[in-house]
């Protein structure tokens, strides 16, 4: 079986451009947590509108998986630790979910570039 992805805000926003290095990441084994669901709700909103956030939110709702605040908790940690590195708090949590979960975090932000677990796709 394929190893489980999850991926940030950054490749949903590529998916729903339709970047075709994106689009192979729409599989069963994709996973987005559902605060990243909801940033990335918010960016559509913010350069569109509420009929198209409302639109892409059902294309990822099947994908979307709700974080524990243990998580939450072990995020807040992370951004204190890499405080250097500019790290929003949104990444951090999508980081820390896929790596408590065991997945790889699918991301093009360039500050995950290098930690272990990461698939780095830049668009």
């Amino acid at each position: 079986m394929d190893e489980i992805k999850y991926l940030d805000t950054y490749v949903l926003c590529e998916i729903a451009k339709a970047n075709v290095r994106f689009l192979p990441l729409l599989v069963n084994t994709s996973v987005v947590n559902d605060l990243t669901l909801a940033e990335f709700y918010g960016v559509i909103l913010r350069e569109f509108n509420e009929q198209t956030a409302e639109y892409w939110k059902s294309k990822f709702l099947a994908y979307a998986k709700p974080v524990s605040l243990d998580v939450l908790i072990l995020a807040v940690k992370f951004r204190k630790e890499h405080a250097k590195r500019n790290v929003s708090f949104f990444d951090a949590v999508g980081y820390i979910f896929a790596k408590e979960n065991g997945g790889i975090f699918v991301t093009g932000d360039k500050e995950f570039q290098r930690f272990p677990r990461v698939e780095f796709i830049k668009a």
